[in-house]
Parts: C-alpha cells; sequence; structure tokens
C-alpha cells in the first residue's frame, strides 16, 4: 500500500538531513531512514514497511483544482473534531532557544499537509522566570510562536508551572532557593521526602515568594505572556491550558512511579505533611469540632507500592475509608484540590477571558483500582470518589463556573489492556468523568497517555471521537523521534485519515462499475488529498 498526502498550495519543505537527524527522522535501525527532498518526505530501507507495503510520502505541489469523480458524493463529517500534536517539551530550551529548530519547522510542515490542526507548546515557568521573580525572558518561546504562524497552523498553549524529570526542566531558580530556606512551600509525604515539582497547593495564598503569594506570581506570569504574545492571542494561539499541579494535572503528586517489584501501581501516599497543609488539617479538626483528628494524616495507610488490603485504611469492608474520621479527612483532603484549581481557573479566566481563546484545565485518569470499592488511587490522589461517592461532580461543576474545558488524558486505552490483578478500569472511569462533563455543560477534549500508543490505541481514540457525546479537540502527544519512525507515522497518518474522512455512508460507496475504474482521489476540507494504492 502507498499512502500520499497531496497539498493544495506549494510548499518547500527542508532539504538539510542534520534538522532531520536532530528530530530522529533519519538514521532508524536496519537501515530504515526518512529522506527529505524538495517536494517529498518518504520512509525508505525499513524491512517493516517494506514488508508491508506501507510508503508515506508528503508531496507539494501548485495549485489545481482536481475534478470531482463522476457519480460520488463526498463522505460526511463525523463532527470536525480538531486534532493537536504536542511539541516536545524541551523544544525552548533551559537556556532560551529553540532546539533543533530546523527539524521541528520541517515536522510541522509535514503535519499541516496530513491536515493536522495545529500543535500544543508547553510554556515553562522555570524557563521563562528562571533567574528572578518578574524577569521574564519570553524569546525562544515568541521565535517558536512566530515559526507556527508562519507555516499556517493553530497553538495551543499550556502554561506550565510544574518541573520535569524527563527532560529536566526544573521550577525557577529563585524558587528553589526560597525552597532551601523554606521547604514547607513543597508537598511532603508520611516519611518527610519532599516532591519538588511543583508547590504545595497550600501555600497558594501564603506570602511565601519574597513577599507575593504563589497565586500573585502565577497572575504576574500570564500578564505578561499576555502582553508579549498579544498580537498572536484569538489568530494563531487559539487555546490556553491553565497548569493545575504535578505534570500539569489537578492532582497531588501521590505516585512515584511503578517499582520494580511491582508490575501493579501502587495506591500511593497522601500528600499533607508539610507544615502548611499541616496547619490547614488542625485548623479544619478544630473548626468541625474533631481537633484530635486534625493532629494528622491517616496513620494506617499503605506506602507507595501497597495494595490497598496491605494495611486497614482501604479494605473494601471495614475499612477506615467508610468511618467518620475517613470522611472527615478525605473530605478535606479532596476539598483543598477544588479550592486550588478554583482559584487557578479563576486566575486564568480573568487573564484570557476578554481574549478569543479556550481555556483549559486538565484532569488525571487515575484508573488503577478502580473497580475496588474505595477507589484508594484516586483518594489519594485527591479526589473523593468511591463506590458510594462521585468526586468529580463538584470539579465538573466549577469547570463550568469558570466556562474552562476539560482535558482527559488515557483514551487510547481500554479495559482489556491492563493488568487484572490492578482491578483497573480507564473506560468506567472516563465514562464516569465524561458523564459528569455532560450534566454540566462542560466541553471535554482528549489526549493519550504516552508517547507510545499501546496496539489498539488508534480504535479506541477514535471510538472516545466519534458519537453525539465526541471530545472536540483532540491533543496527541508528542512529537519526537518515535512520532517520525517507521513503526508509528504511518499508523498515526491512518489515523489522520480516519479523522478527516470518516466511514462513508451506504449511498457514499462504490457501486461495482464504479469500483472497477480504480482508485478515487478525494480531497477534504482542508486541500489534503490522500489516496491508497
Amino acid at each position: 500500500m502507498e499512502v500520499s498526502v497531496i497539498g493544495s498550495s506549494q510548499a518547500r519543505i527542508l532539504r538539510t538531513d542534520s534538522a532531520c537527524r536532530e528530530l530522529g527522522l533519519l538514521g532508524f535501525k536496519n537501515g530504515g531512514g526518512v529522506f527529505w527532498r524538495r517536494s517529498e518526505i518518504s520512509f525508505g530501507r525499513s524491512p517493516g514497511l517494506r514488508s508491508s507495503g506501507v510508503r508515506l510520502t508528503l508531496k507539494a505541489v501548485q495549485t489545481e483544482a482536481i475534478p470531482p469523480p463522476q457519480k460520488i458524493s463526498m463522505p460526511r463529517s463525523r463532527g470536525g473534531v480538531r486534532l493537536y500534536v504536542g511539541l516536545p517539551l524541551d523544544v525552548v530550551s533551559n537556556s532560551n532557544v529553540v532546539n533543533h529548530a530546523r527539524a521541528i519547522a520541517a515536522g510541522m510542515k509535514a503535519l499541516k499537509l496530513l491536515g493536522v490542526e495545529g500543535v500544543e507548546l508547553p510554556i515553562w515557568w522555570g524557563v521563562v522566570e528562571k533567574e528572578a521573580m518578574g524577569k521574564y525572558d519570553w524569546s525562544g518561546y515568541l521565535t517558536l510562536v512566530e515559526m507556527v504562524h508562519k507555516v499556517g497552523l493553530k497553538l495551543h498553549v499550556s502554561l506550565c508551572f510544574h518541573g520535569s524529570k524527563h527532560p529536566k526542566i526544573p521550577l525557577p531558580e529563585w524558587v528553589m532557593k526560597v525552597g532551601e530556606h523554606n521547604p514547607s512551600i513543597f508537598f511532603t509525604d508520611r516519611a518527610g521526602q519532599q516532591y519538588k515539582g511543583c508547590l504545595s497547593l497550600a501555600v497558594d495564598e501564603v506570602p511565601v515568594l519574597e513577599g507575593k503569594t504563589p497565586v500573585q506570581v502565577y497572575n504576574d506570569f500570564c500578564e505578561s505572556f499576555k502582553s508579549s504574545f498579544s498580537s498572536f492571542i484569538g489568530s494563531t494561539i487559539n487555546g490556553i491550558s491553565m497548569g493545575l499541579g504535578p505534570d500539569g494535572e489537578l492532582r497531588y503528586p501521590s505516585h512515584r512511579g511503578l517499582s520494580r517489584s511491582s508490575k501493579v501501581l501502587g495506591v500511593g501516599e497522601f500528600q499533607c505533611y508539610d507544615k502548611s497543609m499541616l496547619a490547614l488539617l488542625k485548623e479544619f479538626g478544630e473548626t468541625t469540632g474533631n481537633p484530635l483528628w486534625g493532629l494528622g494524616g491517616p496513620h494506617d495507610a499503605p506506602a507507595y507500592d501497597a495494595s490497598p488490603s496491605s494495611n486497614s485504611f482501604f479494605k473494601d469492608h471495614g475499612g477506615s475509608w467508610e468511618s467518620p474520621y475517613g470522611d472527615f479527612f478525605l473530605s478535606w483532603y479532596s476539598g483543598l484540590l477544588v479550592c486550588h484549581a478554583d482559584r487557578l481557573l479563576s486566575l486564568a479566566s480573568s487573564a484570557f477571558g476578554d481574549s478569543e481563546v479556550a481555556i483549559c484545565g486538565k484532569i488525571p485518569l487515575v484508573h488503577q483500582w478502580y473497580k475496588t470499592r474505595s477507589h484508594p488511587a484516586e483518594l489519594t490522589a485527591g479526589f473523593y470518589n468511591t463506590q458510594n461517592r462521585d468526586g468529580y461532580e463538584a470539579i465538573a461543576e466549577m469547570f463550568a463556573q469558570h466556562s474552562c474545558k476539560m482535558i482527559l488524558p488515557g483514551m487510547d486505552l481500554s479495559d482489556e489492556g491492563q493488568l487484572q490483578e490492578g482491578l483497573s478500569s480507564p473506560g468506567l472511569l472516563l465514562g464516569q468523568i465524561w458523564s459528569a462533563c455532560k450534566k454540566h455543560g462542560v466541553e471535554v477534549s482528549g489526549e493519550n497517555s504516552s508517547d507510545a500508543v499501546a496496539r489498539g490505541g488508534f480504535e479506541q481514540i477514535t471510538k472516545h471521537l466519534s458519537g453525539e457525546d465526541a471530545a472536540n479537540s483532540f491533543f496527541y502527544q508528542r512529537m519526537g523521534a518515535y512520532f517520525f519512525s517507521p513503526e508509528h507515522f504511518p499508523s498515526f497518518t491512518q489515523f489522520v485519515r480516519s479523522m478527516k474522512q470518516p466511514q462513508m455512508h451506504t449511498d457514499d460507496l462504490l457501486s461495482e462499475e464504479e469500483e472497477a475504474l480504480g482508485p478515487v482521489a478525494v480531497t477534504s476540507e482542508s486541500g489534503i488529498q490522500m489516496q491508497t494504492a
């Protein structure tokens, strides 16, 4: 099979091999490669592709009217889902320059020719406001936004008030120095381990950053962004995501990854042991008439990698989570998370509400142990969601109050792809959150769970982007070496085709006589032509 994508206008593709190597487009294993020429991009000498008969080319041609095939009607649109591809997390380096600029430009041109709506750009607090509070350097991001504008793609910006381990992008240097003298600005677990990937939500409104509160600092950052990118906001930039916690998601950093000795993610740990969180817990206990309950977190909760039954707090029957104390603690713990999101989404709405952009926030899909009664992984992450209680209603209602869209990751996951011993159900959890959003009129955007979509993942995504309750946009993560590899890019191209040209109705199908005429070219609204042979 040969797949070709032909643009409706002339486009010049960069011919530099070095740029392609930087993004992983050249030098595949076993002699596979991507060869860039003036008029095409093609995968070559890959045993996997040769055996499957797949070759991808992107051809740039002069604008030319294509005569419509006789007796053939156009396929009906599935609903206009807008597809965005995430740029590399470190597309702008710590030194504020665009990494692999020529390769990024070439990759974006390829996406444009495929018919992708736009790209998603992570903007890091630790890069822009790196050296001192109020000292902003937007130079690298301005260069990149201009590149996106020149290619003709739309841009969704993610404001990242967190850090990253891979690649290593810490919080601003001046914030880390504050943390050295006041470690209570960071989340802390029961053993005293600090999480330095974001600030504790307990200090949102405490002047711990050189006399300012974190919310004030975030607001100043947003205002500076708005001023610096005013010529692009509402045109090239049509969406902004507000970072809400670890990895930009609304949650506590309750999980530290899968341990080497475990196949299944554990229940996680409560993050309530920094001085600021403990002070709020004590205040809550005194206010509710339970001062002894406010002296600390649950004493019978398991460790990070443990199963729900390893201790008494999360046990399905008779666990402390169902006790009056459990309700007291979980109500407080989850309530703080909702208040944190309320503050930040309110800030975003105030800063960008007068701009023609969609404002979004991301909710994690904590699907591990969903089939238990207590839903322990969700509880430690801050979602008071159990068999007896809906923990997403209040969050969806709060998003609706601020007219914000909700980004839901994990739309490539299926229940069948999970280990049985983990009692996981991404499908049921997605359905529950989606129902809460529908009830409160919150628009949903989708996202995949990781760079490597699991087998059957594209089909799973397509299901979520179909039907009456489909997501209105999708963020595919993320551009890089694997994205353009022969193991992935042909599948992604087919996925784009399925979204641009969905299944035909019976009255759109070819008759036997017309099929005998050979392949028929179909042109989509974006001027992209895709052929199979």
